[in-house]
């Protein structure tokens, strides 16, 4: 039998080392709340030992592991070195029913798992914090948190107002030839595509283990590990270090309102199950049970702790650079948000204070839908603390217009409160989008598709999809774009269907407004300024003839003033007359309807405007535009 080293045990910040005077000491006890590891900066190459926290931790004199069992008696280890004996090394129970011990002759790639006592019951658990497991059959497997040796240099996000996030499904992005199945790897190679498109950030679709093989990503059933289809956690970090060497971040969707429901591998965890589900669940009918899997129980602190060590786990181990907190609205309320549960709304401000402290540019997400400024709020004065939040505000009105038949149907005030939409003051608190992975599945087809049925890649479906598009590039708030939907990609999301990545060159033109489009968003060419900004005034709007304009601007001047001029009509102006912000001379910075953009638009010639005197729109001078059909327009000043 071999023999467990026992531990030094977690103070309420720090943990100690083990004592000079022997391996076996026991110099410290665990408060119930101090549950985390080690809290060093994601750009810190040059990091200090890593401190064990709770979970499986290799270091030279064998592995830490850690474990909250408060119903337990007895608590082993059981692994590949003691050929999974159920009673060879056990742990030492301690301060708030945490088990903790070191086992000498574990090392990292080996498997394991625990064996939990409860009276008379015998229980064999994987480990809640496991960074792999071999499947719901298999093991667990120790990781080396600090084994894979990274290239590229320090990544730092930039600010909120100038990321362009790219929305992406790993399972189905990039299937290689002869393949079924989407990778890390496979994502890999098409870095260099998300990069020329412009996109600062990458949202992946959770890549948590999920039972089965083929997910959206949204049943977790191992938060803290990697789906091991997609090449587990090395090939992620590999992913993340060739995205950072690229100049993009990654943000990565996290799912805490539930997990699945199928082989609930922490049902019961300890051997009690409380009347439910165990120590990680709620035990209340009203509270316990989510549409999609059970609820954790947000009042326990452990239970919170494992949530904010989860998210930390991303943006430390993994250098991710922040989260999209799924369907917040089930963590902090029940019944589609009817009744409040205010340990959910504590653990939403607890997470994001603390990620925002140890991680200041890391980018906190809600997708929420409830249109509640409390959500991007600063904790301080009563908020949950998220940077932006998922807007339906914007979608919804901007969708629904677009795809619209009937020119007639198309409402220029509901697009004019889209764009001016706010969250607690400000647009740059929300997340803006025409496509994402709900809203081109669960019975709804991408935008194209949903255009022109018969004709997802004809003259209609590109103008209007990309008309779409252009309003959330130039709108205040974060751009989002969906996998594909750069070149007209068709059909429903379905994570059985990879991207047809020849569109990307059926549709070179699509994808080349694309390209201009967010080249604008992010100023690029330092001429367009003002649509990183949180100003917006939509100053004309024309719900006869389906013309909206706006400006925008930052701090305002040369370089930073921004006019959009959108023509939701199938008609074309040869002389539209406008108000504009500012005199002097108005040069077009893109025109939706040149022919680079289709062979077979109309290529109307937009020339650059020098405005002249008289009152228009709410302003002193004005100038006369030509607009093709189903257009924008982008100026700006020199």
């Amino acid at each position: 039998m071999l023999r467990v080293l026992l531990i030094a045990l977690c103070g309420l910040v720090a943990c100690h080392a083990p004592s000079a005077s022997g391996p076996n000491d026991l110099v410290g006890a665990m408060a119930p709340d101090d549950l985390g590891g080690s809290a060093t900066a994601p750009d810190d190459l040059a990091r200090p030992p890593r401190t064990p926290g709770l979970g499986a931790t290799p270091g030279p004199d064998g592995t830490t592991f850690q474990v909250w069992a408060p119903h337990a008696d007895r608590v082993f280890v059981s692994g590949e070195w003691n050929g999974f004996a159920t009673d060879a090394d056990e742990l030492t129970k301690g301060a708030g029913g945490v088990f903790a011990g070191r086992v000498a002759a574990a090392r990292a790639g080996q498997r394991y798992l625990y064996v939990i006592r409860h009276g008379a019951d015998v229980v064999t658990r994987h480990d809640p914090r496991a960074r792999r497991i071999t499947g719901f059959d298999g093991q667990s497997v120790i990781v080396d948190p600090d084994a894979y040796v990274w290239r590229s240099p320090a990544y730092t996000p930039p600010p909120v107002e100038e990321q362009v996030v790219y929305e992406l499904h790993l399972g189905t992005f990039n299937v290689r030839a002869g393949e079924s199945w989407g990778s890390f790897a496979s994502a890999i190679e098409k870095l260099d595509h998300l990069r020329d498109l412009g996109v600062t950030t990458i949202e992946l679709m959770p890549p948590a283990e999920t039972p089965g093989e083929r997910s959206w990503g949204y049943n977790p059933q191992f938060p803290f590990s990697v789906e091991n289809v997609y090449g587990g956690v090395e090939e992620m970090r590999r992913f993340v270090d060739e995205a950072h060497a690229r100049g993009m971040g990654v943000v990565v969707d996290v799912v805490y309102n539930h997990l699945t429901n199928y082989q609930q591998p922490l049902k019961c965890f300890d051997g009690d199950c409380l009347g439910k589900n165990g120590i990680y669940f709620y035990a209340d009918d009203a509270r316990a049970t989510t549409p999609w899997g059970p609820r954790p129980d947000f009042g326990r602190p452990e239970v919170r702790r494992w949530v904010i060590d989860n998210a930390a786990y991303f943006l430390d181990e993994l250098r991710c650079d922040g989260m999209r907190w799924d369907s917040t609205v089930n963590i902090r309320a029940y019944g589609d948000g009817a009744t409040a549960i205010p340990e959910g709304w504590a653990l939403l401000g607890e997470a994001t204070d603390e990620l925002h402290r140890r991680w200041p540019r890391s980018l906190q997400i809600a997708e929420d839908l409830k249109d509640d400024a409390r959500l991007t709020r600063k904790t301080s004065d009563g908020g949950a603390g998220f940077d932006a939040q998922w807007d339906p505000a914007f979608f919804h009105p901007v969708n629904d217009t677009i795809i619209a038949a009937n020119d007639a149907d198309r409402g220029m005030w509901k697009i004019r409160d889209a764009i001016a939409h706010q969250h607690d003051g400000s647009g740059l608190r929300r997340v803006v989008y025409t496509e994402s992975h709900d809203e081109v599945a669960n019975g709804r087809k991408r935008i194209p598709e949903m255009i022109a049925p018969n004709d997802p890649g004809g003259w209609a479906a590109r103008k209007r999809s990309t008309l779409g598009a252009a309003i959330t590039l130039t709108s205040p708030g974060v751009p989002m774009l969906f996998m594909g939907m750069e070149f007209l990609e068709r059909g429903s999301f379905a994570d059985q269907k990879p991207l047809d990545w020849s569109k990307a060159t059926t549709y070179a033109p699509v994808l080349a407004l694309y390209r201009d489009l967010v080249a604008l968003r992010r100023n690029v060419g330092g001429k367009t300024r003002g649509l990183t900004g949180n100003n917006v005034n939509v100053f004309h709007v024309n719900d006869g003839a389906k013309v909206i304009a706006y400006h925008r601007w930052k701090s305002g001047g040369v370089g930073d003033d921004v006019v959009v001029i959108a023509n939701f009509s199938g008609r074309a102006f040869s002389a539209y007359e406008l108000g504009l912000p500012r005199a002097g001379t108005w040069r077009v910075r893109l025109n939706g309807d040149d022919k680079k953009y289709g062979a077979d638009y109309a290529g109307t010639a937009t020339a650059d405007v020098t405005a002249t005197a008289g009152t228009y729109d709410g302003f002193a001078q004005k100038g006369t535009f030509a607009i093709g059909p189903y257009s924008v327009v982008v100026l700006s000043q020199e």
